[in-house]
Parts: structure tokens; sequence; C-alpha cells
């Protein structure tokens, strides 16, 4: 089982690609709350039984064997936890998409969704996710670019399966090539297992998603991402993740509206589409209920594509104003999802500067 506040995390650190004024993910928050200083608790061997009983006995089996580790690690994971609660409750106060006040059931079943999405990963790594029931959404100016061998960046988020859509386009569109961003060093054994199922995938087009391991995006770097792009690649990179700390861990942010208050949000993305001179798409994979056979509603999930800008223009005489306006647009999207999923941003670290007021005399979980 992997720690929940450790998700595999696409392209924190290419947020210090350029100089801004900087500020931390929070004021009040000790530098052990940042994500990427979260210990790891994944065991290879758990992952991989787990992921064995799924293809012996399918998915009620392995939930069953699930169960048990994930209120586990709920119970003993106070910071994650608390931290699930005050998403949920901001959640809940700015779009009212629970029938009361969340409380622990709500914040156990966050945890649940998180885990259930553990073995999706793992399906669509192994090739063995089947695509029949995803819905799609936004393709087509996408699916346009790739026809036109142009190259972009897909600006993401901890929600849902990611690493489902890298298959899922493949499924469509077999030229697809992916070059993910990623911090693995706080999650090296969860991202061994990722990978050592990604290479015994073989899905007939040759195309295969690329992680790019990145603690900070130097000069190579950047004419690496260029070149990918100029031949009509795209780089996924991640949205709401402050980066890996830099200069006696400030983190090069910007502010944004999110979910009632100001948040931090990493300027990487921006700087970098701007840099590229592409186009910034936001990539969100979430799960919703589809029809399925006779009619009856399956599990499956949503693979969705929303423009944040044709072209990232930073003019030098309002830089930051820019970079805001993106990142705002970043953050009403990011809004708008959750609103349709609330169980599947995955951020169990503290996110918001402050304390949700509402939560000020609510007992802990």
């Amino acid at each position: 089982m992997k720690n929940p506040a450790q998700s595999a995390s696409p392209g924190p650190a290419a947020s210090q690609a350029a100089t801004s004024t900087p500020s931390s993910t929070s004021s009040s928050a000790p530098r052990s709350t940042h994500w990427a200083h979260i210990g790891e608790s994944t065991f290879v061997a758990g992952l991989l039984f787990l992921y064995g009983v799924h293809r012996l006995l399918g998915r009620w089996p392995f939930r069953l064997c699930l169960y048990p580790v994930v209120f586990y690690y709920w119970a003993t994971r106070p910071l994650a936890r608390r931290a699930s609660l005050d998403y949920l409750r901001r959640l809940q106060a700015a779009h009212r998409v629970f029938a009361r006040t969340p409380n622990w059931r709500h914040s156990l079943r966050h945890f649940i969704a998180f885990a259930d999405s553990l073995l999706d990963k793992l399906l669509a790594l192994s090739g063995r996710y089947r695509f029949e029931h995803m819905r799609f959404t936004g393709r087509e100016p996408l699916f346009a670019m790739i026809e036109r061998g142009q190259g972009g960046i897909f600006i993401t988020a901890h929600i849902g399966c990611l690493e489902l859509c890298r298959a899922a386009i493949a499924d469509r569109h077999a030229a697809l090539r992916l070059t993910v961003l990623v911090h693995t060093a706080h999650a090296e054994r969860f991202n061994r297992v990722l990978q050592r199922l990604g290479d015994q995938a073989h899905d007939g087009s040759g195309s295969r998603v690329q992680l790019l391991q990145v603690s900070e995006v130097t000069p190579a770097t950047a004419v690496l991402l260029a070149e990918k792009v100029a031949q009509g690649e795209f780089i996924a990179i991640a949205g709401d993740r402050v980066p890996v700390a830099l200069h006696n861990h400030a983190a090069k942010t910007v502010r944004a509206p999110f979910l009632g208050a100001q948040a931090a949000f990493p300027i990487g993305p921006y700087v970098l589409a701007a840099l590229l001179r592409c186009p910034l798409y936001l990539m969100a994979c979430t799960r919703v209920m589809v029809p399925g056979p006779r009619g009856k509603p399956v599990s499956s999930y949503e693979l969705r594509f929303e423009p944040i800008a044709e072209q990232v223009l930073l003019p030098r005489a309002d830089r930051q104003g820019a970079l805001a306006e993106l990142a705002a647009r970043y953050a009403l999207c990011l809004d708008a999802t959750v609103a349709r999923s609330p169980y599947d941003w995955f951020n169990f670290f503290p996110f918001w500067d402050s304390p949700d007021p509402s939560n000020a005399r609510a007992p802990r979980p």
C-alpha cells in the first residue's frame, strides 16, 4: 500500500523553471508537511500480491484484501486524514456536493477511492485495462493537433487515474508520444512497480509513456523538452504540486482562488509553455458512472481535455499578472473538476495557507 500523501507526482520540479517571487506552500505549515518530505510507505511485494489477487479473482476480492490496509493507513496518518477532511469541507462550503457536512466517514471514503485508483494504475500500465466504457470529453482539438504533428503541454492534477490518460489516448490514437515530468525520489518503490508493469505492457503501437525524473529544470532539460514538442510530442506536468523546495525551501508559486480561498500553485507549467511556445491544455481523468451492458450503470472514467491557452505570453511589464491569470484559469477548471468528482482529488497534505474557518470548532477525526 502506498502512502496517500505520496501519489505519483508529475512535474513539480518543473515549476522552478524561471524566476518569480518566492513563497511557501503554507506560511504556518512546518517543512515536514511539504508533499516531498513525507515518507513513502510502499511495499512492492504487497502491491504485486494485490495485483495478483485481482488477476485471479477480480476486483471485489481485491477490495476485500485492500480495505483493512486502507483503514490502517487512514487511522495512522493524522496529517493526511486532516488534510482530506479540510479539503472535503471546503468543497462542501463551495459547492454543497454532500448531503451533510463531511465527517470521518467521508474522509475514509476519500482514502478508499485513492486506494481503488491504485489498481487502475496497475491495470493501465500493464495493458489490462478495458476502455470500452471510457468517456472522452474535448478530445477533438487534441486529436487534430496529433494529426498535424503539433506538440503541446498537458497541465494535470492529482485527480483520478492519470496513468489511464496515456493508455486511453494511445488506444484511440496510436501516434501519441507523452513525456511525464515526475519527482520520484520520494516514492521509488512504488514507481518501480509501475515501471515493471509498464515494461511488460504491449499495446501493439509502440506508443509508451516516458517518465522524466527532474528535481529542477536545467537548460539542458529545457532543450530536451523543446525538441520533444517540436517533434509533435506532449509534455505532462502537474499544476497542483508546489515545487520541490529551492533556496532555503522557498517555492516559486503564484496565488489563485480555489474552493473559496487563496492557494499557492506552481508557475512551472505556464513558464514552460511560454518557453516552448506551445498550447497548454488541462488533462484530467475522473471516475464516472456510465451505461454498461443491458443499460446497467458501471464505474468507468472520463478523460477530459480543456484548453487553458493556445499560446502562453508572459510580458515583462506584467509577468506576475499573466502568471496569476493563467493559474486562476487552471484553478477554475480544477474547481469544476473536483465538484463533479469530489473523492478523486488525491492531495493528502495541507494545501491552503490557513485552516478552513468552518473546521475551527469541528472535532478532529
